[in-house]
């Protein structure tokens, strides 16, 4: 009772403190998770003002785009009322000082057939100055493929065009615009914080880009479809507007790391679950080797004890016998018994030899020898059906060692009056034995731990009985020593199952 109660309290307290460990990291791991999540939205609201800083980028680089466009406009409308005869001279002043005015968007006006007429605020002006044909036809088919002429009618005959290209300050500003877009792609696909990131279209459907994910399984497309479900569930898809693109949509969900954090706690509860088992088992194995050391030291001893006596009784017997003494059959198969008994005792801690014999020969003989020396209110019967193969590997002396034992505690159990049945099975491979009281039962949560070192209930005893003889069977015999069945102040049924061999 005091080792159970010990054991329980050695049990409580490991799981006292691994759930203290297991809280304390379980907060760890919720904060550490908070400052994930806290880390995400703000990676999401830095990526949305992005996208509103590159949308509102666009929007200006599309607006200076139409006035450039607008300039050339009026640009053309003054040169067609300038070839106007009818024109009025006061707009040809207006209309000269429109021209003069466009000192940022580079034009040509050309002929009908492409042949440079005039030109204003080209990259080179040296050469634009000298009218070099090579640099002024060069430039004309930049700004052809650039953007569509303005047609300029002159007369019903007569047409001209004006050829332009962007501006230094719109191609500046372009560029700026294309690196910022470029930025922005390289923040949503490699994102401080790791979050798996998908971009797709106004659809939802088409990704554009993605990042922090695994790039085999994002050729799976059910894959793909599944895990931007499972991000918009996660979170709300970021809406974006890029230049060119149209409506996109940002999906993202939190980290591995998060993920794993998550699982963590209950990663480190099995482990200490296990640690604690292994702890315990290594513990009961140790204290088992230590009790089986002590069992088999005292064995040996008793053995030894047991010898010198045990001879000097065998000569006396002999002694006795040659002159004729009355009494000196019993006497010897005492002095037998207590050589079986000595034999026993020398063969704990070895591995014992098993032999074919026949089971029914040593029950016989054990029955008999225990039926002499109890009380004749006790009643044997030994059942077997005809023609059963009863030859199993035994050792004899240690099998009969067993059935002594249970005889002996099923005798204690029935307080000396009752039956012991003994029934013999042939099963498969397996000879069955099963031994049958009358006596006072044992509890069924008490059916395995009868066979526990220590345990008993008698006011005298060691407890060591059916330990040995599970040892005996289990250990020695490679067998199976169980209750079968009991009930309390009506008995209790032993199975012994031996391996069945064929007589050598």
């Amino acid at each position: 009772m005091q080792k159970s109660s010990w054991k329980l309290l050695l049990i409580i307290g490991a799981f006292l403190i691994a759930g203290a460990s297991l809280f304390y990291t379980n907060r760890l791991v919720q904060k550490l998770e908070k400052e994930e999540r806290t880390k995400v939205r703000l990676w999401a609201e830095a990526i949305q003002k992005k996208a509103r800083l590159v949308k509102y980028a666009n929007n200006l680089f599309n607006q200076i785009g139409a006035d450039e466009r607008q300039k050339v406009q009026l640009w053309a409308d003054a040169e067609r009322k300038i070839a106007d005869v009818n024109a009025p001279l006061d707009d040809l002043s207006f209309l000269l000082d429109v021209i003069k005015n466009n000192r940022t968007v580079p034009v040509i006006l050309a002929d009908a057939k492409g042949r440079p007429l005039s030109n204003l605020n080209l990259l080179d002006s040296l050469k634009a100055v000298k009218n070099d044909t090579a640099y002024l036809n060069s430039q004309l088919k930049m700004m052809r493929e650039q953007h569509t002429p303005i047609e300029i009618k002159i007369s019903k005959t007569q047409k001209s065009y004006l050829y332009y290209s962007d501006s230094k300050l719109f191609t500046d500003l372009k560029v700026v615009l294309n690196n910022l877009v470029e930025s922005f792609m390289k923040d949503v696909q490699t994102n401080a914080s790791s979050v798996p990131v998908i971009l797709t279209d106004s659809t939802q459907t088409k990704i554009m880009e993605y990042g922090n994910v695994d790039t085999l399984k994002m050729k799976d497309l059910v894959y793909r479809k599944d895990l931007i479900t499972d991000m918009g569930k996660s979170n709300t898809p970021i809406e974006i507007e890029l230049p060119d693109e149209g409506k996109q949509f940002i999906f993202y969900e939190e980290s591995s790391l998060s993920k794993e954090l998550r699982y963590y706690p209950y990663f480190e509860l099995g482990i200490i679950s296990l640690f604690i088992m292994l702890a315990y088992y290594l513990f009961n194995s140790s204290r088992k080797s230590e009790q089986n050391r002590v069992w088999v030291g005292l064995a040996k001893e008793t053995a030894h004890q047991l010898g010198t006596p045990l001879t000097s009784l065998m000569a006396w017997v002999e002694y006795l016998k040659s002159k004729n003494v009355e009494l000196t059959d019993e006497m010897e198969k005492d002095v037998k018994r207590l050589e079986t008994i000595t034999s026993r005792f020398s063969k704990i801690g070895s591995i014992p030899q098993l032999e074919p014999f026949d089971v029914m020969d040593e029950l016989n003989e054990t029955m008999d020898y225990i039926r002499t020396r109890s009380s004749q209110k006790v009643k044997f019967t030994l059942q077997v059906p005809p023609d059963t193969d009863t030859v199993a590997l035994l050792n004899p002396p240690l099998f009969s060692w067993v059935i002594e034992n249970l005889f002996r505690n099923a005798i204690d159990a029935m307080s000396g009056q009752g039956a012991i049945s003994i029934e013999v099975s042939h099963q498969s491979s397996t000879i069955i034995v099963d031994v049958t009281d009358t006596g006072k039962g044992i509890p069924k949560g008490k059916f395995k731990t009868v066979f526990e070192p220590g345990f008993t209930t008698k006011s005298r005893g060691w407890g060591l009985g059916l330990s040995l003889c599970k040892r005996i069977i289990e250990d020695y015999h490679g067998g199976k020593i169980v209750v079968k069945n009991s009930e309390i102040n009506k008995g209790t049924t032993f199975r012994i199952v031996l391996k069945a061999t064929s007589k050598a």
